[in-house]
């Protein structure tokens, strides 16, 4: 995970005073409100998948830069505490707005990979992460209508199909080793979903037989299997 502290974060995207507020945070912690920086990180990862994809390492920074300054965990409990609030409507988030969804798991999978308790995942975190991903799993996510690839893409995207695999990518291996059982039964939802879905789009097809592959061989990859799963995917 390299060193937070030394690198830059993307928050070119906040306005000024926001922008001001996180950095004191990562340096003197003791000098914000930390619960509102929290939920102002939290607000503007269901809005934006970049940042939502590296906001785990920033609340990583600020939670280590708060324990090292008091010995406290008020960032934590209340990123934790706001982030269970979303999960219990994740339902009405999905509804509402399913760009907001793929950020809000985006969003809880990085936290799960940055957040550690005496070097382990957080407990806490393993079943919320599953219940994300099993519901990106059911039919009618993977069959959700696509949306226009970036410039250059030879295929279009589908949101929750690639928020699915991506995230398994970046969390699989470590999920699996806290609950094999429940990896086994997502498994089996992906696998039903690749073979017995006859509206399966054909990326949603390929992604999903890439990470079937991925797990079967130990959450690795070769670069010849990479280049023939991703040559129709542009990032």
């Amino acid at each position: 995970m390299g060193e937070p502290g030394r690198e830059e974060y993307k928050i070119q995207s906040f306005d000024a005073e926001t922008q001001q507020l996180l950095k004191t945070a990562l340096k003197d912690p003791g000098a914000v409100d930390l619960e509102k920086v929290a939920n102002v990180i939290v607000d503007h990862s269901l809005q934006d998948r970049v940042f939502s994809k590296e906001a785990g390492r920033m609340c990583y920074a600020i939670i280590q830069a708060e324990s090292k300054q008091a010995g406290q965990s008020v960032f934590r409990r209340g990123l934790l505490n706001r982030l269970q609030q979303e999960y219990q409507a994740r339902e009405q988030l999905r509804a509402r707005s399913p760009r907001g969804w793929v950020c809000y798991v985006t969003f809880i999978c990085n936290i799960f990979d940055y957040l550690r308790v005496n070097n382990m995942p957080m407990m806490a975190l393993v079943n919320p992460v599953y219940d994300c991903l099993f519901r990106l799993a059911q039919p009618d996510s993977l069959s959700e209508e696509e949306e226009a690839g970036p410039a250059g893409a030879h295929l279009p995207r589908s949101l929750q199909v690639d928020c699915l695999v991506l995230q398994l990518h970046r969390v699989g291996e470590q999920l699996e080793k806290m609950n094999r059982q429940r990896m086994d039964e997502l498994f089996v939802l992906i696998r039903d979903g690749f073979l017995l879905l006859t509206d399966l789009r054909s990326l949603a097809q390929l992604l999903l037989l890439e990470i079937i592959e991925f797990r079967a061989a130990g959450w690795k990859t070769t670069p010849a299997a990479h280049k023939y799963y991703y040559s129709e995917v542009s990032d």
